[in-house]
Order: structure tokens, then C-alpha cells, then sequence
């Protein structure tokens, strides 16, 4: 017991280690971005989240030079005990027939990537296929590949939270680092934008419970169907988190603690990639239901972490649209989309491209010999 507590207390150091180096958005990067905007020739504003999205990652990147060219999609897959419980329609083979697909290349969101020139990083967080766990953080100078599995399993599957707590703490501590590791590794290999997802078999069940946790929120009001349940099915999937969150009691004012007592290692590993962007200077692009939840917990860990995240859409799933607003977050599309995978991270991408299209290539009132706009 010694040394496990040892061992939580080491990697709780490291983190916040990292977290306390974490400085403010460039301002004068912001100031410069927004006056090319406002140059531009349009009415001013007129292109919103667009303008301001760009006027974000500028002062991220610390540039107003903004480039978006080299991107990658980060997707955690894990597997989650509580499937046990029936909540889901599938089991936890899906996951690893899809993590697979991501690999080769052939899942619905690597599709939408090459449209978008987006590197897929499928990682093995928590899988329950044959692997190997991990022991710490990879050599330092170890270059991460698309399109092949990252190796980072720390356990087979959570356990089923319906019976114990999902996960050790020191588990949730050493799936968020490794998400800032991944990070990290990807920002100095050149890429300057992440967008996040997931796969994971029975994870809208472990994010209702993370959601309802920590906001507070009725149990029903967090949960949604996921991936087809029926009306007998999300019955039985709110009375499951229900009677867990009765039962662990997760405390709300400690992220770690509800993380690792209702949450899965695909959720941890985010929330790190969250963390890293903020500790690594890298615009990270929220997708849907499960990598909110995966920002808000980075966001209760840092709070200023919130201000290096992008929110692409708005999930179809019921705590979705709250989640964004918790956060103070407005996203840039709003198409019922549900599936995960990071497919809304990567189809805002495109959006932004255009936005850049016009902050980069677009006359200015100077140019045309127009008198500029001005707030009135």
C-alpha cells in the first residue's frame, strides 16, 4: 500500500509540476490577428466564431501568422467494465474491430481526415485485446507514426463501476499523462493543431457519469441513448450510474476523484491531451459528447487550460449543448451528430481552413481604396 500511495503521490507531483508552468494566450499575437481582421475587406465581424477562433489559436500558437497545415486527430480507445451491466447494445469486441479500422484506415472519422490532410493517431489506452500495459512514460526520443496503434494500455478494461470504483487514482493520473505525453511528442514533431476522439464501447455511459458528477446534474438529464439503446436500455442505463454515484459518492470538487471512480481510461487519456495543449502551446480541437466531458475535467484540473481549446460542434447527446456552455464555449457547427471517433473535430477543420483562407488571401480596404469600417 506503501508504495502504491508512494507512486500516486509522485505522478499528483509531476502533474501539477507541468501545470504550473502554463502561461496566458499571447495577447499581442491577439491584438495583431484582430486588427488583420478587422483590415479585411467585409463588414466587421461578419465572419464570428471564424474571426475569433483564429484571434484564439493565434494567441496559442503565439503567432498571428496562423497555420493549421500539419494536424492530427488523437483518438483514445478503451474499453469499460460496466458493459457488464447490459448498457450498451454491443460489446467490447467493437471496440478493438474499429480501433483496428482506424489503423488501417477504413473507420468512418479516418475517411473524413484524409478529405481534411489529418493524421490519425489511434492510441491503445485501455483496450481489452491481448497488449501489454504500459510502465511509465515511452524513450523521449520516440517518434509517434500515424495510422499505427500507440501502445499506452494501462489495464485490460475499468472495472465495472456498478460493482467498485472504475479505476485506481493513480490509474486516472497515469492515463492523463500519457495524454500529455502524446501531446507533447506531437507538438515537437511539428503538428500545431490536435483535434480529440475516442473509442470505446459503453463510454456515453462513463461520461454521463463523469458529466452528472461534476455539474451536478440530474443522472437523466446527462444520458442519452449512445449507440442505438432502447427505451428499456437508457432506463437501465440511468438507474446503473444512478446507483454508482450513490454508492461512490464521487466528490465533485475533486476531478481525480470522479475520473477515476465512474470514468474510463479513453476520458483520462483526453482530459491529458486537454492539459498538454495548454502545457505544450497547441490548439486542441474539443469533438462531441465524450471528449467534452474529457475537457471539462481539464478545465476543473486548469482552469485556464479552457483557453486552448477549440469547440468544434455540438453533440447530438442531451448533455451535449451543456457542456459547451459550462465551459463558456460556443461551437462552430450544429449537425446531430453523435458518432465519436473525433468526426466533428475533424469536419470543423474545414471550416476554420476557409476562415484562414480569407484572414490569409483576402484584399484589404487598402487594397481596394475603400474607406475601411468602423465600430460604430
Amino acid at each position: 500500500m506503501d508504495g502504491t500511495k508512494n507512486m500516486e503521490e509522485l505522478l499528483e507531483a509531476r502533474l501539477k509540476e507541468r501545470l504550473d508552468c502554463v502561461g496566458p494566450l499571447d495577447r499581442e499575437a491577439m491584438d495583431r490577428t484582430g486588427i488583420r481582421w478587422d483590415q479585411i475587406a467585409k463588414p466587421l465581424k461578419s465572419l464570428g466564431l471564424l474571426e475569433t477562433n483564429v484571434i484564439r489559436i493565434a494567441g496559442i500558437l503565439g503567432d498571428s501568422r496562423v497555420s493549421l497545415d500539419k494536424r492530427a486527430l488523437v483518438a483514445m480507445c478503451a474499453d469499460n467494465g460496466v458493459i457488464e451491466e447490459g448498457v450498451t447494445q454491443s460489446g467490447s469486441e467493437v471496440t478493438a474491430i474499429v480501433a483496428q479500422n482506424m489503423a488501417e484506415g477504413s473507420s468512418t472519422v479516418t475517411v473524413m481526415a484524409q478529405a481534411e490532410s489529418v493524421d490519425v493517431f489511434p492510441v491503445d489506452i485501455g483496450m481489452v485485446t491481448e497488449g501489454d500495459t504500459v510502465s511509465g512514460i515511452p524513450e523521449e526520443n520516440e517518434e509517434l507514426k500515424p495510422r499505427t496503434m500507440l501502445k499506452r494500455k494501462i489495464r485490460r478494461g475499468t472495472r465495472n463501476f456498478a460493482k467498485e470504483p472504475a479505476m485506481t487514482r493513480q490509474e486516472a493520473l497515469q492515463g492523463i499523462l500519457i495524454g500529455m505525453e502524446i501531446a507533447g511528442r506531437l507538438q515537437k514533431q511539428g503538428y500545431t493543431v490536435l483535434a480529440t476522439g475516442e473509442m470505446g464501447i459503453g463510454n456515453t455511459t462513463t461520461s454521463s457519469a463523469v458529466a452528472a458528477a461534476l455539474l451536478g446534474e440530474p443522472v437523466n438529464r446527462m444520458t442519452g441513448k449512445g449507440a442505438g439503446l432502447s427505451d428499456e436500455g437508457l432506463e437501465r442505463k440511468i438507474r446503473v450510474i444512478g446507483e454508482a454515484l450513490e454508492r461512490w459518492k464521487p466528490d465533485p470538487e475533486d476531478p481525480l476523484d470522479v475520473l477515476s471512480k465512474v470514468g474510463g481510461y479513453d476520458i483520462a487519456g483526453l482530459t491529458g491531451v486537454f492539459l498538454g495543449g495548454a502545457v505544450y502551446r497547441i490548439p486542441v480541437l474539443i469533438d462531441g459528447f465524450i471528449s467534452s466531458v474529457a475537457a471539462l475535467l481539464a478545465q476543473r484540473l486548469l482552469p485556464a487550460a479552457r483557453d486552448f481549446m477549440v469547440a468544434s460542434h455540438v453533440s447530438k447527446e442531451p448533455a451535449g449543448g451543456l457542456l459547451l456552455e459550462r465551459l463558456g464555449l460556443r461551437p462552430m457547427l450544429c449537425c446531430d451528430m453523435c458518432l465519436g471517433e473525433g468526426t466533428g473535430a475533424v469536419a470543423a477543420l474545414s471550416v476554420l481552413d476557409m476562415g484562414l483562407a480569407v484572414y490569409h488571401t483576402m484584399a484589404t480596404f487598402d487594397d481596394i481604396h475603400v474607406e475601411q469600417y468602423k465600430p460604430l
